[in-house]
């Protein structure tokens, strides 16, 4: 029996126009070669599981993209779409930039058996990133401001970086000084740098 999750409606509804029937028909196909799916919302976007992680599709301003979660195990001849965009497939646009259905459903059908067999997904080691240095200037505002300081200090290395480079890539000295303005009473308010873009 085919189940519906009504926050995907929801979501596809909301989209923007183009990448509407392109969500539609990977939704059906999906369901078509495997029956059993079950759709949900996985970091805020639709989400199909089989004894796991299946696939996933999105929605953007300009393209929509849909995914395997074992993208290397299963889109073994496709290995530098992944690289255009989140997913499989590149940036969509339009239908014709899928795959055929033929050529999908054996994509699928090849995620749920190494779902079946219990195939761990496999992912490629990231090079550890270069350390930012704190600019001499930020570092005089965290000292002069003994809350952000103790509040910057707790943050993770990840949102320290966050800072860190948003700085450090001020072009002119008076954009540097906004920024740190900015930074400096954020910090102070416990906001990590891209806190509007969090649902916390």
């Amino acid at each position: 029996m085919v189940t519906r999750d009504p926050r995907i409606d929801a979501y596809i509804k909301k989209s923007p126009e183009f990448s509407r029937p392109i969500m539609t028909h990977l939704r059906a196909l999906v369901h078509a070669a495997c029956p059993s799916v079950i759709e949900t919302i996985k970091w805020g976007a639709p989400s199909f599981e089989y004894k796991g992680m299946l696939c996933g599709m999105a929605a953007f301003k300009a393209h929509c993209s849909f995914g395997f979660w074992k993208h290397e195990q299963v889109v073994e001849d496709r290995p530098g779409k992944a690289r255009e965009a989140m997913g499989s497939f590149g940036r969509l646009t339009q239908l014709s930039d899928l795959p055929s259905k033929a050529v999908l459903s054996r994509y699928v059908k090849k995620a749920m058996k190494l779902n079946d067999d219990g195939v761990k997904a496999v992912r490629t080691k990231t090079r550890p990133k270069k350390p930012v240095p704190m600019h001499p200037t930020f570092k005089a505002a965290l000292a002069g401001n003994s809350k952000a300081r103790k509040v910057f200090d707790a943050f993770s290395p990840s949102a320290q970086r966050e800072y860190l480079e948003w700085i450090a890539d001020a072009k002119t000295e008076a954009t540097r000084e906004r920024r740190l303005d900015q930074a400096i009473e954020w910090i102070s308010e416990g906001k990590q740098r891209n806190w509007k873009y969090t649902n916390c």
